[in-house]
């Protein structure tokens, strides 16, 4: 005979929809083996009622012929031959009658009792597993819900304690119901072959014993073929003994291998390793779907990727579908108000972004990382656990905190987080360009650089440097590169104002602005470094973009936070694929020589293009004032030569003026009626005359000496 199909005992306690898809096949089986069975049933006891029937009907005939001799007919007579044929007649349907109750007695008991077993106990059993599996699995439902359900906020150890009872009750429950279940299922398989053969195989005995009992020239070809069907009852039935030996043997191991994972949370988390080398992971997830403006509801799904895509799929549904591409996606842990455990997809577009949230804190990082290792497109190597092992390995040796940047950390934020040297893992982003083929990483990015996650504001500084920087410039240095410009005057004549929601998520230094890979090199190995420490926190800042500078401001507090001039702006530019990243490059002053090169690396609600459109067009706009500037400075130096020189003809004409009324005084004095004047008195010019002939004294000296 074919093989027997079998539910897989192993997966019950995965109970996967696909688990589920194939025991309702099974299901459906049951019920068309029933609906079979029961119409069978009834043709065969009507073949047993016509069989009673027949054999009544037969030992009437036989006796209703014996009493033929008792009869008296009024037109008849004494028939010798008549009687004593219809005797005959008697006495061989007497035998007949004699043999079909022998057949409806091997009927009863070859054709009809099999048959009856298996339609009131086998198939009744397994419509009572089916309902206690039912319960069984809603009482799960009901506790994996209440579990999920528990808030992180009102810590209640006695609460999360009945939860996590209730959990483990009805989970192994289920599993232990849904494993019996599965046996007689499995079970069945061989018993409704069973239920068809042997009823057929007692009518066809019962048929032939009742011909043999009228002749003895029955074919041996029917007895040989009988004799093989009941033969392979026979195999089948010690193959169902065997079967079920071996799948009660598999119940107790799995019973007693998977007692600890009834739990819905880790047991020993220490000692629980996270699997980060997956690029395929199945399992039931909680998805956050929006249910109005403000509201949202939380829906137990099943997940699985397949390939570069993540499915979901219920227990209804007969094939999964498909969720968002994770090709060049984007992956971190969030944090909920009302669940633990969640994390972000966001597709490589910006376009998509599904919640989800996970059983424990294992399974939400070995999400996490196996959606991580789906955006490089791991899944794609021949041996892709062995690849993304070796790609984790050099990110983490990679990415080493820098000693110098954590004391810095310490001195200025003690709270603040430990930052990560550089990694030269490209990570959720799309693929590299050409230039960075060419393009040497070292070219671009500082070597042993450190990445800075958090904004450190500026007031961390003002004690330690507050009397240095008041005695040098009159106010406190900023080391994100804020100029000394007063910060209210920024925004009074300003033409543009626009403000966006951003969030940082690092900045580290780099070797060269020009480059137009800079940004994108930046911007992989931020994220590939926030990937790899499982930094996902981000802080939520408001971008207010000027015609004099760029402002990080509190979106609680309106305190700026950094303050970026638009002068030293050297580039901003979006991510090719995730249009809500962008960046940009400030040139700070430093002490060296030469000024360093940092690049800012954000995440926006709206496109990225939007904003870096608008720094371009304020340092337009910026670029025009200072022309405007520029030219009327010029103008306003041209007014003033102008009437410098004005007032220089001025007094030009007033020094000849006075020199021309000395030189008259002189030549009177010269005259013999004056003796006073050339006694030697003299005759002194005005202060405002003396101090307007410096200009040109000495020609005015050598010309009134000629003159007199």
């Amino acid at each position: 005979m074919p093989g027997i199909e079998k539910l897989p005992i192993e997966e019950t306690l995965e109970d996967s929809p696909q688990t589920r898809s194939l025991l309702g096949v099974f299901e459906e089986d049951t019920a068309a083996i029933s609906s079979y069975c029961a119409q069978l049933y009834q043709a065969m006891h009507r073949v047993y009622d016509a069989q009673n029937e027949l054999s009544a009907a037969t030992h009437l005939t036989s006796r209703l012929l014996k009493e033929y001799d008792k009869q008296r007919f009024p037109l008849g007579g004494d028939d010798e031959v008549m009687s004593s044929t219809l005797q005959q007649f008697a006495k061989v349907i007497d035998e007949l009658s004699s043999c079909h109750a022998v057949l409806s007695t091997q009927l009863a008991d070859a054709m009809m009792f099999p048959i009856s077993q298996f339609k009131e106990r086998d198939l009744k059993e397994i419509l009572t597993l089916k309902e206690v599996f039912q319960i069984s699995s809603d009482d799960h439902d009901i506790a994996i819900n209440r579990y999920s359900r528990l808030s992180k906020k009102k810590d209640n150890d006695k609460m999360r304690a009945e939860a996590v009872e209730d959990v483990y009750t009805s989970r192994k429950k289920q599993h232990q119901t849904m494993m019996h279940y599965f046996c007689s299922l499995n079970t069945l398989q061989y018993k409704k072959k069973m239920a068809l053969l042997e009823p057929l195989l007692g009518y066809m005995q019962a048929q032939i014993s009742f011909f043999k009992l009228g002749s003895e020239n029955l074919s041996q070809q029917w007895e040989d073929f009988l004799a093989t069907i009941g033969t392979s009852v026979q195999n089948v039935r010690r193959e169902m003994e065997d079967e079920v030996g071996q799948m009660q043997e598999t119940i107790q191991q799995l019973e007693n291998l998977c007692d600890p994972l009834y739990a819905p949370c880790d047991p020993d988390p220490v000692h629980t390793p996270v699997y980060r080398n997956l690029t395929r992971k199945q399992g039931y997830l909680y998805i956050r779907n929006k249910t109005g403006l403000v509201s949202s509801s939380w829906e137990r799904q099943y997940f699985f990727t397949q390939g570069g895509n993540l499915m979901q799929q219920g227990r209804a549904e007969v094939a999964g579908g498909l969720v968002t591409d994770l090709d060049n996606a984007s992956v971190m842990a969030v944090d909920c108000d009302d669940r633990r455990f969640c994390f972000q997809v966001t597709s490589f577009d910006g376009k998509k972004v599904v919640t989800l949230q996970a059983q424990s804190r294992k399974d939400c990082e070995e999400w996490i990382s196996t959606i991580n290792n789906i955006s490089r497109r791991i899944y794609l190597s021949e041996n892709a656990e062995e690849v993304a092992a070796r790609v984790n390995q050099s990110a983490i040796e990679a990415v080493t905190p820098s000693p110098s940047f954590q004391q810095r950390h310490e001195s200025m934020r003690p709270s603040s987080k430990g930052s990560v040297g550089r990694t030269s893992i490209s990570s959720i982003g799309s693929e590299p360009s050409p230039a960075l083929s060419v393009l040497s990483l070292d070219a671009l990015v500082a070597p042993d650089t450190p990445i800075q996650f958090d904004i450190i504001s500026p007031v961390c500084e003002e004690n330690s440097g507050h009397s240095k920087t008041a005695a040098q410039s009159g106010r406190r240095s900023n080391p994100f590169g804020e100029s000394g410009d007063n910060p209210a005057e920024d925004n009074e004549d300003s033409i543009l104002h626009q403000l966006f929601i951003v969030r940082f998520l690092g900045s580290m230094e780099v070797k060269t602005a020009e480059s137009a890979d800079v940004i994108p090199e930046t911007m992989r190995q931020i994220l590939a470094a926030r990937a790899i420490h499982n930094i996902f926190r981000m802080t939520e800042s408001h971008l207010l973009v000027t015609c004099d500078c760029l402002k990080l401001i509190d979106p609680q507090t309106q305190v700026t936070r950094l303050r970026f001039p638009l002068g030293s702006v050297l580039q901003s530019s979006s991510h090719q694929d995730n249009k809500r990243l962008f960046g940009f490059i400030l040139q700070v002053a430093s002490g060296r020589p030469d000024s360093r090169a940092v690049c800012y690396i954000f995440e926006s609600n709206d496109d990225g293009e939007k904003i870096t459109d608008s720094i371009g067009l304020a340092k337009q706009i910026a670029l025009h004032s200072t022309l405007d500037r520029k030219a009327a400075g010029k103008r306003k130096e041209q007014d003033k030569a102008k009437e410098k020189q004005e007032e220089e003809l001025s007094k030009q004409k007033q020094i000849e003026k006075d020199l021309e009324e000395q030189s008259r005084l002189i030549a009177a004095s010269s005259r013999p009626g004056n003796p006073t004047a050339a006694d030697g008195h003299f005759v002194v010019l005005s202060n405002s005359q003396s101090e307007d002939s410096d200009t040109t004294g000495e020609e005015g000296k050598r010309k009134g000496e000629s003159e007199a």
